[in-house]
C-alpha cells in the first residue's frame, strides 16, 4: 500500500492513554485517519467563536459544527451537532449554541472545542470500519451507511489485512451493489476508491491492535471517490487473552501420532459389559487395529486376554495414545501420569467438565496437559476413527468402508448421526473425530494433517464456535487450494447460539461474520445436517468442472423447469446453447421437444435418446457439467436409465472425458435403486427430489471457484 506514518498514529493512540481514554475526539479520528490516507473533509477545530467563524470562512463552504468532548459521545444527542453553516456569522452562532447544549447535556463535560468540518454529500452514503471478533479477531465491515444500514443490515465481513481484489469483492458482494455500481441509469460510484478505504482501514486496525472498533460512517461514495464524514474510533480497555499457539511442524507431528499411533493404552479399561472401557477396548480388538493395546485398571491383572497395568507408568515402551474411559474425577491424576510418561495424544471420552459448568475442573487438566505437552482431544467426546489404521478408539459401534471422506463433530449426538448416515450410505471414510469441549485440540490441528493426508480427499465439519477463528481461516485456505472443506455451522439464530452454549460450554459466533468469513476461507458452508453429510458424501465422486456452462437434460418438462429453478438458487449458470450444438441435439429429439436449456427430450423416448444427448453433452467441450432429469416410463425404466448412464459415462472417461453429472429420478420405487447404482458410479443421483443434486453440484462449483480452478 501507499506509504503510510504509523508514528503520528502512535502519538495520537499515546496521548489519549496517557489522558486515561478509551475513545478518540474527532481531530484525533482525523489525524489517524490523515496518516493513513483515509479521505476525510476539510475541517479544524475552534476553541472560540471567532475561530469558528475564521474556519467557515477558509474552507469557504457550508459547514457541519461539531462538539468535541471526551466525556460526550453521542454527540447529535447532545445537541452538540449544526449543519449547513453557511458563513462567518452563522458559524459564530452555531459554536455559541453548541457550547450552551453541550453544557446543560452534561455541566461537568470537559469541551475541547467545537469542530468545523466541510459539509460533504452527494452520491451514496456507505460504511467502512472494523471490530475486535472475540472468534476472529480484528475483522473489517462494510455495507449501506447511515441509517440503512440499522434498518436493512446489508453489510458484509471479512478478516483483516485485505489486500485489494478481497477490498473490491466486499464492495460487491454485499446485496445493494447493484445501487453503487449505477443502478437505473444513476452515475456509479469509484468502486476502487471504496474499496481503497477498505484496504486502509484493514491495514490500520492490524498495525495497532490495540484499536478495539473503527467507524467511517458515513463515507460519501460518488464517481468522484469516497469521503469518511465522521470517524469513531475506541481502544482496547484490557488485554485479550491469546489462544495458545504451536508451529505447523508441532501440530503436524501431533496429529500424525494421534491418528497412526503404535500403540494405545485404555485408561479405565474393564472386562464389565456396559461400561464404556469395555467397549473401547472391544472396538479396538474387534476393529482390527494391528497396534499395541494397554488396558489400565489397577484393580485388574488381565483384561479381554490382554495385562492390564495400574497406570500408564507402569507400561514397558512408549505409549502414544491414552484414551480416558474414567470419571472426570480421577482425569488429572491420570493426565498427570501419561504426561511424566510422554504420552503424546489424550482422547478425553469423560463428561463432566465445561459443558456441566464445571470450567475450573478443565481448566486444570488443560495445565496439565500444557505443562506435559500432551495433545488432547475433547473432554465429552464419542472418541475417534482413522480407517487407514482399522483405529476404533471410540465406545460407538465399529466402522469399516473406507474411503476419502474425513468427518468432525463437536456433538456426539451429531456424531452419532454422521456414523449412521456414513452406514447407511456405505460411504467411504477416512476419519470420524469428536471434538466436544475443544479445551486443545480443534478443528485447525484436524485440518492440517487432514491438508496432508493422502487417504483424505474431502471433509466435512459440524462446529458450534472457533476456538481460533483466524487459526482455522488460514489453515481452511490452504487447505481449500487441494481439498474442499464443508461446514456445517450451529447456532445460526439467538435461540440456536444459547443452545450451543449451554450443551458444550461453547458460545456461537455472530451468524453473518461466520458466514463471510467462512466464505473467505473457501469453505463450502452447509445449511444442515443433511446437506453437510449429502456434500461430504458426493463432492469426492465429482471431478472439477473447467467452467461454468451446465446443460440440464430431461425426459420431463415439469423437473427441467424445477432443475432450472434449483441452478438459479445454487448461483449456478445455465448455458445458452449456440445455434450448432442445438441443431445437435435437435437431431435426437421429437419434433415436440424442446431443445435449448433445459433440453427436453419427453417421456415417451427410448433408451437410445437418453444415450445419444448425454454422450453428445460429455463430449461437447463447451458443456462443463450435466443436470439429467429422468423421469420413469415402460419404454426407458429406471435401471435401464443408471446402466446406460453408467456406461456413457464409462465411455468418455476412457477418452479423457470426465465432467461433473448429477441426477434427479423421479418414479415409481424403482428409482431408489438406480440412484444407488449411478451413486456407485460416480454419478450424484437423487430419487423424488429435483433441489439436492442441483445443490451437491452447487457446493463444488463454491469450492472450485474459491480454490480458483475455474475462470
Amino acid at each position: 500500500m501507499s506509504e503510510v506514518d504509523t508514528a503520528a498514529v502512535r502519538k495520537v493512540l499515546d496521548e489519549v492513554r496517557a489522558e486515561g481514554r478509551d475513545s478518540l475526539t474527532a481531530p484525533e479520528g482525523k489525524r489517524v485517519c490523515d496518516a493513513y490516507g483515509i479521505p476525510t473533509p476539510r475541517e479544524g477545530l475552534a476553541t472560540t467563536a471567532d475561530e469558528a467563524a475564521k474556519l467557515a470562512e477558509e474552507i469557504g463552504k457550508p459547514v457541519a459544527a461539531k462538539i468535541v468532548s471526551p466525556d460526550i459521545l453521542h454527540k447529535t444527542e447532545a445537541g452538540g451537532v449544526v449543519i449547513g453553516v453557511d458563513g462567518a456569522d452563522a458559524a459564530r452562532a452555531a459554536y455559541d449554541e453548541i457550547l450552551a447544549n453541550a453544557k446543560a447535556y452534561k455541566a461537568d463535560a470537559s469541551i475541547t472545542g467545537v469542530q468545523i468540518q466541510e459539509m460533504v454529500g452527494g452520491g451514496q452514503e456507505v460504511i467502512v470500519g472494523a471490530t475486535t471478533d472475540g472468534t476472529f479477531g480484528k475483522v473489517v465491515a462494510f455495507g449501506l451507511g447511515g441509517v440503512l444500514v440499522e434498518v436493512l443490515k446489508d453489510v458484509t465481513f471479512r478478516l483483516a489485512p485485505l489486500d485489494t481484489a478481497e477490498a473490491r469483492s466486499m464492495v460487491t458482494g454485499i446485496q445493494a451493489a447493484e445501487v453503487l455500481q449505477g443502478a437505473r441509469g444513476a452515475e456509479p460510484a469509484d468502486l476502487d476508491a471504496i474499496a481503497d478505504v477498505i484496504r486502509k482501514v484493514s491495514q490500520l486496525v492490524t498495525d495497532f491492535p490495540e484499536i478495539s472498533e473503527f467507524d467511517l460512517n458515513p463515507v460519501f461514495a460518488s464517481a468522484s471517490g469516497a469521503v469518511a464524514a465522521d470517524v469513531r474510533i475506541l481502544l482496547e480497555t484490557e488485554e485479550r487473552a491469546q489462544p495458545v499457539q504451536h508451529s505447523q511442524e508441532d501440530i503436524l507431528a501431533a496429529m500424525n501420532r494421534l491418528m497412526n499411533p503404535r500403540s494405545v493404552a485404555v485408561v479405565g479399561a474393564s472386562d464389565q459389559a456396559g461400561k464404556i472401557g469395555n467397549s473401547v477396548m472391544k472396538n479396538l480388538i474387534n476393529g482390527g487395529y494391528q497396534g499395541e493395546i494397554h488396558p489400565i485398571n489397577p484393580k485388574a491383572d488381565e483384561i479381554m486376554g490382554r495385562k492390564a497395568y495400574k497406570s500408564v507408568g507402569d507400561v514397558p515402551g512408549d505409549v502414544d495414545v491414552a484414551v480416558f474411559a474414567v470419571p472426570a474425577k480421577f482425569v488429572p491424576a491420570a493426565l498427570t501420569e501419561c504426561g511424566k510418561k510422554g504420552v503424546t495424544a489424550a482422547v478425553m471420552i469423560p463428561s463432566g467438565f465445561a459443558e456441566t459448568g464445571n470450567q475450573e475442573l478443565q481448566d486444570e487438566i488443560v495445565g496439565i496437559a500444557n505443562e506435559y505437552g500432551v495433545r488432547m482431544l475433547g473432554p465429552n467426546i464419542y472418541g475417534y476413527y482413522y480407517t487407514p489404521q482399522n483405529l476404533c478408539a471410540t465406545f460407538c459401534t465399529p466402522y469399516d468402508v473406507k474411503g476419502g471422506v474425513a468427518l468432525t463433530s463437536q456433538s456426539g449426538g451429531i456424531g452419532m448421526a454422521i456414523l449412521g448416515f456414513a452406514r447407511t450410505t456405505k460411504m467411504g471414510v477416512s476419519a470420524i473425530v469428536g471434538l466436544g469441549n475443544k479445551s486443545d485440540v480443534d478443528e485447525d490441528d484436524l485440518l492440517t494433517f487432514f491438508e496432508n493426508d493422502d487417504n483424505t480427499q474431502c471433509v466435512a465439519m459440524h462446529l458450534e464456535d472457533l476456538k481460533d477463528g483466524r487459526a482455522f481461516v488460514e489453515t481452511a485456505q490452504r487447505m481449500t487450494k487441494k481439498k474442499p472443506v464443508v461446514v456445517l455451522k450451529a447456532g445460526r439464530t439467538d435461540m440456536g447460539a444459547r443452545a450451543a452454549s449451554s450443551h458444550t460450554g461453547a458460545l456461537a459466533g455472530d451468524d453473518k461474520v461466520y458466514d463471510d468469513i467462512l466464505r473467505q476461507a473457501g469453505v463450502v458452508r452447509a445449511p444442515g445436517l443433511n446437506e453437510m453429510l449429502e456434500y461430504a458424501r458426493g463432492l469426492p465422486l465429482l471431478p472439477t468442472p473447467q467452467g461454468e456452462n451446465v446443460v440440464i437434460i430431461t425426459g420431463a418438462g415439469g423437473s427441467g423447469v424445477l432443475l432450472s429453478d434449483a441452478c438459479v438458487a445454487e448461483g449456478l449458470s445455465l448455458m445458452d446453447i449456440p445455434p450448432d450444438l442445438d441443431e445437435s441435439f435437435r437431431a435426437f429429439i421429437p419434433p415436440f421437444g424442446a431443445a435449448g436449456n433445459p433440453i427436453d427430450i419427453t417421456g415417451g423416448e427410448p433408451p437410445s435418446t437418453y444415450e445419444a444427448t448425454i454422450r453428445l453433452g460429455l463430449e461437447d467441450p463447451r458443456i462443463h457439467a450435466l443436470i439429467l432429469g429422468y423421469w420413469h416410463t415402460i419404454v426407458t425404466p429406471p435401471m435401464v436409465f443408471a446402466e446406460l448412464t453408467a456406461k456413457v459415462l464409462a465411455e468418455a472417461r476412457a477418452k479423457g472425458i470426465d465432467k461433473p453429472v448429477v441426477a434427479s429420478l423421479a418414479g415409481d420405487t424403482e428409482v431408489e435403486q438406480a440412484c444407488d447404482y449411478l451413486f456407485e458410479h460416480r454419478v450424484v443421483a437423487y430419487p423424488y427430489t429435483t433441489e439436492r443434486p442441483v445443490a451437491v453440484l452447487g457446493a463444488k462449483y463454491r469450492w472450485a471457484r474459491a480454490a480458483g480452478l475455474i475462470g
